[in-house]
């Protein structure tokens, strides 16, 4: 099954953020038809690849979708755009909201003429603010939203997180918001305007846990997890690798103690519940690393499953294409191109029914375009029939 069969989105974004939120609906069923401009999205060249236009970056975020090459900027653009509006359920951008009405994307405009219409906006900013408008990519995004500096306090170097979280994470939410407005819809028959901004996103992704005692008036604590916070949350090194282990109950605790020859510990006024735990939370850590560091890794992975303890040793980005549970389950999936040979792509990881959708082929530049405005034109001859 494929929940989303027979929704139509036109998809007017770029570059990571909008494209993995439509990449999430054509995943699920939609036909997700990209616009793109004469020279392409940019995100074409980014990356290793056969055959130009098709590069490694653009195929990780826009498999399963059609693309039709429009010229937004001429009339014959533009018109084309609204016959493909009135048969859409979604039209998503990623357009400052100030060149909109230029290029004829006027929301009250679109939104009167199909009254269905999910009309999404992706933004850095929310509107009404003294950021509107302002442009956002992901390194800006992680700086303004506290990313960077919540490596600083872990590490002593503000750094980015080593992904483009802040695309990533907004694309996520887009899609559920979008969804969500397609669930509404079902309920009463009207569209609505969405809006998904970055900064917003990241915002409330990092105070999740890191709001702490900030949800008080007064504040009962600055903000800050502790626990994550703490430099010596980290893979623990042993006699020849490392381990990730997490003990984190007291039954947890106790029985680690135990296990490594110190089951003083478990009782040690620091760590004797998981509010002392926390607040000692680097002294605990840095003990738990000096303990671990005197055994191999397989030493501990079998202790640490014998004690119903969670740990895995690391692996590497190179080993998860074999990894014995992603081949098991039949996560990745091999498309034979004619042109290109044979691509590997992370699979769809939700199942429905029991059965994972299939990934199909990113597009090339303006493949479908024919395809899409005679079937827009053969629509309009019936609906004026």
């Amino acid at each position: 099954m494929r929940p989303l069969e027979g929704i139509r989105v036109l998809d007017l974004t770029a570059v990571i953020f909008g494209p993995l939120a439509s990449q999430v609906l054509a995943d699920y069923g939609a036909e997700v038809i990209k616009i793109e401009p004469p020279e392409g999205d940019s995100m074409r060249q980014a990356g290793p690849s056969t055959e130009g236009g098709m590069g490694a970056i653009f195929m990780g975020v826009n498999r399963s979708k059609k693309s039709v090459v429009l010229d937004l900027k001429q009339p014959a653009g533009r018109a084309s755009l609204l016959e493909l509006v009135d048969g859409a359920d979604v039209l998503m951008h990623s357009i400052r909201p100030q060149k909109l009405a230029a290029i004829g994307l006027d929301p009250e405009v679109l939104c009167r003429r199909n009254p269905r219409l999910v009309f999404a906006s992706l933004l850095g900013f929310g509107d009404g603010g003294p950021y509107s408008g302002m442009p956002a990519y992901d390194d800006i995004i992680q700086g303004r939203s506290g990313s960077a500096a919540l490596m600083e306090r872990q590490t002593g170097t503000p750094q980015y997180f080593p992904s483009i979280v802040a695309d990533k994470t907004s694309g996520l939410s887009a899609a559920s918001a979008i969804l969500a407005a397609l669930v509404a819809r079902g309920r009463t028959g009207c569209g609505c305007r969405v809006e998904l901004p970055m900064f917003e996103t990241m915002v409330g992704f990092n105070l999740v846990e890191h709001m702490y005692g900030g949800h008080f008036e007064p504040a009962l604590s600055g903000p800050g997890y502790p626990r994550v916070l703490n430099p010596w949350r980290r893979p623990y090194q042993t006699t020849d690798g490392y381990i990730c282990a997490l003990p984190y109950t007291n039954a947890h605790w106790k029985a680690f103690f135990a296990e490594a020859g110190r089951p003083e510990l478990a009782d040690d006024a620091r760590f004797a519940t998981l509010t002392l735990r926390t607040a000692n939370i680097e002294a605990l850590y840095e003990t738990a690393g000096r303990l671990i560091a005197m055994r191999s890794t397989a030493t501990w992975l079998e202790a640490l499953a014998r004690i119903d303890i969670p740990a895995s040793r690391i692996y590497r980005l190179e080993e998860l294409r074999h990894d014995e549970h992603l081949v098991a389950t039949g996560y990745f999936e091999v498309i034979d191109d004619p042109t290109m040979g044979r691509l590997v792509f992370p699979g769809v990881a939700a199942r429905f029914d029991g059965e994972r959708p299939p990934v199909g082929m990113p597009p090339r530049l303006g493949e479908h375009t024919r395809e899409v405005l005679e079937g827009a034109e053969a629509a309009k001859r019936r609906r004026r029939d």
